[in-house]
């Protein structure tokens, strides 16, 4: 489920493996962990779920960042990876568990050398193995490397059906431009590439020419009677350039967001892709 941005990808098996990435976008302060924590366990039972992804990176109470406990929170109600974004370091308990926890991801893009990995392959209990990849957007963002030329780069060292079964790519960007092109970047060669960060979830799920499946921004799991998550009268206040305290998150029921993706195991390419939203303040089309 996303990030304050969010990803949450789920798998499961019909006649061919499918992801059920409920990319639920950046999961945002105690609103979006709660509602992540309380439905989790039952979805994966009804949908048969087999493998969930989340970008995590605004989940901490402040809403920025993530700690430990909240990591170990999310993997013990079925929780297989997490991802970040430009959060990643801001609760600095996370430096050193990251190098630790093979679960959890940064942007493989950061500057060198970072703690922990941007990369990594899984195997599900059918030994599906599913590489997950944490990117992050040059444009608006925290200064990293060249994401196009990493993305080559990677690439050019792992192939699909070769290295892994599936491949999910979370891209952490700020603009659409730049979503669409890493989209088509890789397509048929990932697949999904889904967009976390922005918290707005984008109407234009589809599967590209190349069969990878795609949505510029999965939204997040969080508060949508708020300013991306964030208390709107204080987010109105520091616009208005009126008396404000630091951000912090909005409290009501969150909405959980993401996209819904069947692939087929044999190509490692995409059969289908929807949205998904479902509960507070959004409703699913």
């Amino acid at each position: 489920y996303g990030d304050h941005r969010d990803l949450h990808l789920s798998i499961r098996r019909q006649r061919q493996m499918c992801i059920r990435d409920r990319f639920l976008g950046d999961v945002v302060g105690i609103a979006g962990c709660s509602k992540l924590m309380n439905n989790l366990l039952n979805e994966i039972k009804s949908k048969k779920i087999d493998f969930v992804i989340v970008n995590g990176e605004n989940a901490a109470a402040q809403g920025v960042g993530l700690t430990k406990e909240i990591c170990n929170d999310f993997f013990n109600c079925g929780v297989d990876v997490i991802t970040t974004g430009n959060h990643v370091w801001d609760q600095k308990e996370i430096m050193e568990f990251i190098d630790k926890e093979e679960k959890l991801l940064r942007p493989k893009n950061l500057f060198e050398p970072a703690p922990g990995k941007g990369f990594n392959i899984y195997e599900t209990k059918d030994n599906i193995k599913i590489g997950v990849l944490n990117l992050m957007g040059n444009v608006f963002m925290k200064k990293c490397d060249d994401v196009f030329e990493a993305s080559e780069k990677f690439m050019k060292q792992h192939k699909l059906k070769q290295d892994y079964d599936l491949l999910v790519v979370d891209f952490h960007g700020e603009i659409t431009s730049e979503k669409n092109a890493i989209g088509h970047f890789f397509d048929g060669n990932a697949s999904l590439v889904v967009g976390t960060h922005t918290h707005i979830p984008t109407n234009d799920a589809r599967i590209l020419n190349g069969g990878t499946a795609y949505q510029t921004d999965a939204g997040m799991c969080g508060d949508y009677n708020s300013v991306i998550g964030m208390n709107t009268e204080n987010s109105l206040n520091r616009f208005l350039k009126k008396n404000s305290i630091k951000h912090f998150p909005a409290i009501g029921d969150a909405t959980l967001c993401g996209v819904i993706v069947d692939c087929n195991v044999e190509t490692g390419l995409a059969n289908n892709i929807e949205s998904y939203i479902s509960g507070g303040q959004l409703k699913n089309t």
